[in-house]
Parts: C-alpha cells; sequence; structure tokens
C-alpha cells in the first residue's frame, strides 16, 4: 500500500490525460490555484505552517436550489472544507476561496483520515522497535529483507484506544519480483501509536513458516513460471475509427440523451452530479448526484493478526487518493478520452493525478430492442427483425486500496436507464500458514476460516460492501420513496386458474419505516417517484432501483464493534431527507470511530420523507469466499445495481435510436 501511495501521488511524469478545465461551474472540483490559496488563507489566520497538516480538503457545495438556479456566465461562489492537524489537535475549518476569508474553525469529532506520512512513519517505527527486530531474527530474516505494511486497527471500545490513533504493522518478505504480498511473515505485527509516535507493542504468537513461492504477476515472470503464455490471439477490442459521439465541455458531459458533471475527490474518489435525461425538447432531472459513500471489508480470521483487519477503505483510506493512472487497451479501450484530477498532498499542496477517468463508448453487442413479425412473412417476401444496436457511454475510475483494486463504471444507456457497477480485482490477502496441501495434519484449523491457495498461503473469508449515495431528484427536487410489492391474489372462483400476484403499493412515510430488507422470498419493486407530476396517463414519474443478483446480507452481529460501525449493512436500502452535512454511511470521521454518527443512527430519529428532497443510500457487495482461481491476482468480479425509468417516459425511449450508416 504505500509502495503504490508513493507511485500515486508522485509520479507525475506519467502519461498525461486530458485536463479538466479550470472552474467554470459551481460542482467543479478544486483546482491547484484554490488549494494553494485554502493555505494561504490558514496562515494569515494562524492555523498554517509546515508542520500543518490536511488530511482532507473537499468543495462545500451551494444549496441545490443556487445550483438548479445557476446559468453559464453567473458568478460562481466557491466556498471549501478542511480537515487541519496540527499536532494532536484537529480543526474542521470551513474557507471562503471567493472571499478570501476563514468562515469557521471548529473542534472536530473524531480522527482524520490517515495520512501519507503516517504510513511511512508506521513503517519506520516498527521496523526499529527492538521487539520486532528480535521476531524477525528468531525467524531468521533480517530487517534489510522486510518491508511492512501499516494498517488501520480498527476500534473495539477498548481502554487501550483511548486517546491514541492506532495502526497495526504486519510485515512481507521484500518482494523479489512484482508480487508484495506473497510472502507474509505471520504471527508477528507491531501496534504504533501515531500520536505518540511509538510502538505501544509487538505481538508475536510464533513462528510460521514463510512462503517460498514469490508468485509474480508480470509478463514476463507468468512466461518464465508457465514456459511461456497462451498463443497470441486477433484483435477483438473495441474500437470507434470515426469521431467519438460524446461532448467534454469543462467538466459536463453530453452524450445521446443524457448530460451530467463529473469531479473527482479525496475520499468518495468519482462524483457524478446534474444528471438530466432529454425527452424531446426537454432536459429532464434524474440524479443530482451519486457517489461511492463508504466501503467496509471485515476479514473473518479469528487470529490474533486478522481478527481487527476491518477495513473501512473510503473514510480511512480514502478512494480518490488511491485512484491509479488507467492503461489504454487494458483498463479502457485505446480510443477513450482520458481525464487527470487534481488532488491534494499531505500538506495541502496540489497536484495532479494522471489520467484516472476514463470515458468511452461501446456497442453492447446486443440489440437495444428488436422484433422479428411472423405474420409479416410470405412466400413472396421477407420481412427481417425490425431492431436497434445497442450502445453504451461507460465513465470509470480505479482505485487501489491496498492489495484490492477497484473499478467504479457509471453506465449510461439509451433506454433511460444508469447502470452503477463496481469492479473488484487484485490480490487476495494471503495469511501465512503451515500447510501446504490439504491432506495435511494442519489443514482443519488453518483453513476454518479461508482456503488454502498455494503453499504455505490461506485466504482468509471476508466481506465487500460498497454503500452509494444516491441524490435523487426525479422530475424536481420533491419526491416520495414506494416500495411496490408482489403479492398473492385470490383466483375469481369461475375459472380454473388457482394463482396470481398482483403489486401492492406501500409509501413510507418516515426514514426508519423506509429502511429495506431485498429479500427475493417477499420480492417488491423500489421507486422514487415524484407525486406533483403526472404523464399524460396520469402516472407519476419514477425511478426504481434495480439490484444485480444477489445481495450483501449482513452476516456479522450489529452490535460487533466493526459492524455497529457499519451498521448500514443491517439493510441494503434506505431512504433519508436529504441534508448536505450526511455525505458518508459511515460518518464524517471513520477512523477509530464508534459508529455514533452513521446512516443508521441518522435514522433512527424517524425523520419525515413524505414528498421532499430525498436521498437513497444503496449497499451492493458480496461475501468473499476466496478460491484458488484468485491467486496471484483475482479476476475482476463485477456487482451493481441499476437506476431504471419507471413511468418516466411516455414510451421506450430507445425507440428513437437510428441504424448506424
Amino acid at each position: 500500500m504505500v509502495h503504490r501511495i508513493c507511485v500515486s501521488a508522485l509520479a507525475l511524469s506519467l502519461m498525461a490525460g486530458t485536463a479538466l478545465a479550470q472552474v467554470s461551474h459551481p460542482l467543479d472540483g478544486l483546482t491547484e490555484a484554490e488549494y494553494l490559496t485554502i493555505q494561504e488563507i490558514l496562515a494569515a489566520a494562524g492555523h498554517f505552517d509546515e508542520s500543518t497538516r490536511l488530511p482532507y480538503i473537499e468543495l462545500q457545495e451551494p444549496a441545490k436550489d443556487e445550483i438548479r438556479a445557476w446559468s453559464s456566465g453567473d458568478p460562481i461562489t466557491r466556498v471549501a472544507r478542511a480537515t487541519v492537524r496540527n499536532g494532536p489537535d484537529t480543526h474542521d475549518a470551513v474557507i471562503d476561496l471567493t472571499g478570501q476569508e476563514l468562515l469557521s474553525w471548529e473542534q472536530a469529532s473524531g480522527q482524520s483520515m490517515i495520512l501519507l506520512e503516517e504510513f511511512l512513519g508506521a513503517m519506520e517505527l516498527a521496523l526499529a522497535s527492538e521487539e520486532m527486530i528480535a521476531g524477525l531474527a528468531a525467524r531468521g530474516i533480517a530487517v534489510e529483507d522486510v518491508f511492512c505494511l501499516p494498517l488501520t486497527a480498527g476500534a473495539f471500545g477498548l481502554p487501550e484506544e483511548e486517546g491514541r490513533r492506532l495502526m497495526r504493522v504486519p510485515c512481507y518478505m521484500l518482494p523479489s519480483g512484482s508480487n508484495f504480498y506473497a510472502q507474509p511473515i505471520e504471527g508477528l505485527f507491531a501496534t504504533v501509536d501515531l500520536i505518540g509516535n511509538e510502538v505501544v507493542d509487538v505481538v508475536d504468537t510464533g513462528a510460521v513458516p514463510v512462503p517460498s513461492d514469490p508468485w509474480g504477476y508480470t509478463e514476463d515472470e507468468l512466461a518464465e513460471r508457465f514456459g511461456g503464455l497462451r498463443p497470441q490471439a486477433h484483435f477483438a477490442g473495441l474500437a470507434e475509427p470515426e469521431a467519438v459521439n460524446y461532448a467534454i465541455d469543462g467538466h459536463m458531459v453530453t452524450w445521446d440523451m443524457w448530460r451530467f458533471h463529473l469531479r473527482v475527490d479525496r475520499r468518495p474518489g468519482l462524483v457524478i452530479s446534474l444528471v438530466d435525461a432529454q425527452d424531446g425538447d426537454d432536459w429532464r432531472p434524474v440524479l443530482y448526484q451519486g457517489h461511492l459513500s463508504e466501503v467496509f471489508v471485515p476479514y473473518m480470521s479469528p487470529d490474533a493478526g486478522w481478527y481487527w483487519r476491518t477495513y473501512m477503505d473510503s473514510g480511512e483510506y480514502g478512494f480518490g487518493i488511491f485512484l491509479s493512472p488507467l492503461r489504454p487497451g487494458v483498463d479502457c479501450p485505446a480510443h477513450a478520452t482520458f481525464l487527470d484530477a487534481t488532488l491534494s498532498a499531505d500538506d495541502g499542496t496540489p497536484f495532479i493525478l494522471p489520467g484516472v477517468i476514463c470515458i468511452f463508448e461501446r456497442s453492447l453487442g446486443d440489440p437495444a430492442w428488436r422484433h422479428f413479425e411472423i405474420f409479416a412473412q410470405s412466400d413472396e417476401v421477407f420481412v427481417p427483425a425490425e431492431g436497434r444496436p445497442g450502445t453504451e457511454l461507460v465513465v470509470r475510475t480505479a482505485s487501489e486500496v491496498g492489495n484490492y483494486d477497484y473499478l467504479l463504471d457509471y453506465r449510461f444507456h439509451q433506454d433511460g436507464s444508469i447502470h452503477i457497477t463496481v469492479g473488484s480485482t487484485g490480490l487476495d490477502a494471503v495469511q501465512g500458514v503451515a500447510t501446504t496441501h490439504m491432506s495435511d495434519a494442519t489443514a482443519g484449523a488453518d483453513t476454518a476460516f479461508g482456503t488454502l491457495i498455494a503453499p504455505n498461503l490461506v485466504a482468509p473469508n471476508h466481506d465487500h460492501y460498497f454503500n452509494f449515495r444516491l441524490d435523487l431528484d426525479v422530475d424536481g427536487i420533491d419526491n416520495s420513496f414506494i416500495r411496490a410489492r408482489l403479492v398473492s391474489a385470490e383466483a375469481p372462483a369461475d375459472i380454473p386458474r388457482q394463482s396470481f400476484w398482483q403489486v401492492q403499493h406501500d409509501m413510507p412515510m418516515t426514514d426508519t419505516e423506509a429502511r429495506s430488507n431485498l429479500n427475493p422470498a417477499n420480492p417488491a419493486l423500489y421507486h422514487l417517484v415524484n407525486t406533483n407530476v403526472e404523464s399524460g396517463l396520469g402516472h407519476n414519474p419514477g425511478y426504481m432501483l434495480m439490484p444485480h443478483g444477489s445481495y450483501a446480507y449482513a452476516q456479522l452481529l450489529l452490535s460487533d464493534p466493526p459492524a455497529a460501525r457499519n451498521a448500514y449493512i443491517g439493510y441494503q436500502l434506505f431512504v433519508t431527507p436529504h441534508d448536505p452535512t450526511e455525505r458518508y454511511a459511515g460518518g464524517q470521521y471513520a477512523f477509530q470511530s464508534s459508529g455514533d454518527d452513521t446512516l443508521m443512527t441518522w435514522t433512527e430519529n424517524d425523520r419525515s420523507i413524505d414528498n421532499t428532497d430525498l436521498v437513497a443510500w444503496y449497499t451492493v457487495g458480496f461475501h468473499h469466499v476466496p478460491r484458488m482461481e484468485d491467486w496471484p491476482v483475482m479476476s475482476t468480479h463485477w456487482t451493481g445495481f441499476t437506476l431504471a425509468p419507471f413511468n418516466f417516459f411516455d414510451h421506450n425511449p430507445a425507440i428513437t435510436i437510428r441504424l448506424p450508416e
């Protein structure tokens, strides 16, 4: 993780993409000049010097009504919010970039996201510990042959956590090739307090054999291992020889029936805003803003070196700061448009992440719609099927958070639907064990909570939960939430049928009532509708949330401290009244959080969601039982959902697609 952060933050000479324009819209991401202005304003107020750190800086967005009323050419007011650390003190600052003044300065209610220098500092502290050096020596390992991986330690309400900022630091053999995780030094780790700048303790539960196989994954390493790779295939990629069908103006993108705004923030990564669908001559609002809210990855091994591995990848680490440059022809088609992002280093100094967003069109290889009419055929005339080819626009990023790489897609379709998907790839986290074969006497104990994927390597079972914040404005700001349940209906006595089903509409009035477990045994459709608008047939326009495949049901007790910090996993869907301060399901401050500021606690207040500005929160994911095929690199596993129109359009909007020439 430390290695890759350095690459992401410092290798600015990498392939450059197309830089997003300077501020031309109130929702544009912060610019290099604005990051520097934040430093200047804080310094003028006596809150910034060489030792000051700014773990998080984000745009403080104007109110929604101001954004909707704004037109190109109107003045743009810019305000930023920053988490500011001066020694052990952490404050929230609100900075008026337009008026050049500090608007507020308040004590922070929790601990900030992790800093790059804290990773490096924790690693150095661990490797300087006499106990750690002794533990390595007992295993016949020299310090210079080791690299360590500082990890967030979670929070368990223990007295020893009070007043501390803890990371735990396991170590690995310094790799001879590409794989930094293949040779864990199991049974030994340090606990580091970043506030006290000290090693709190070193846990040594006994030596475990270090795997001997370095398991690289570059082309040269794999060719050497397997005596060559499979035969070179003929090119079967995507191509777009003519001009693209989308336009990018500043941060605004227009394609087919869609237009939207995009930016990158340090914590959520890609933020999509102002998604409007064209219906004839009208642009109708659908999604005011959508972004990743939190990512929770708890591991299931009860081992002393593993039980605390319960990461909040977005709130503790940050999806934006971990964005990695996208490789043309691998991560995205070679013809894609690649965009840069501007973020800030630990001290608030801006830097460019090159080519971390790609935008491209692709043929689905499927019809958007088709029909073959058998009754139109005759002996004299063959009438081919009528239909149109389906095309989608993809906006993609990839965040590497430790061993995992997460692809995040927003896929816009010509039928008015938006597919939001997460692709999980990268490397399994692996635990060193004594077992080399499932016939070994140690296999039962070593694989009780994971899978043996290579000699001396178990990949522990774990979960991936991805929570999305979806600020839907369906045909306007005021919406209502409807659960359309499929229920059994009584069959009339005068027909031979015995069973039917019908739709029963349930409209929760509060956010507490709206919390929903999506259960295939009790099927339902989940709609946000605008009851203030009617279609030509008298329907209220809506958009429904459609899961892809299975749901991520929580297997953990919500009283378990890691789950209590992420209690939103108890339901797949929440609907809340819009509150601009509620952006992250795990709370504003996730590092060593207690769980008292989360989506679950917000919805215990029974707030009204009747005909008002609503936000939907949806959690997708999967329970990961690793397999040998995940190693050394896991094939991309996709999970996600669709936002689909329901009585929003008067007809199928894809009906007007033209056949390509």
